[in-house]
């Protein structure tokens, strides 16, 4: 007994391509940017701030 998927149609793809672009890349890229920022933090914590010039 197998039970067939349902075709995606054109308009779940548009929707879901429109999700991803407007709203999953900007969060993504903002939580990318935001745990750099926090590694940089956690190490110049752990070696005394950050370089003389």
């Amino acid at each position: 007994m197998t039970n067939p998927q349902p075709h995606s149609t054109r308009s779940e793809e548009l929707r879901s391509f429109v999700f991803m672009t407007v709203v999953m890349a900007p969060v993504l890229s903002g939580v990318l940017i935001a745990s750099y920022g926090f590694l940089v933090w956690i190490y110049q914590m752990l070696i005394g701030g950050p370089p003389h010039a």
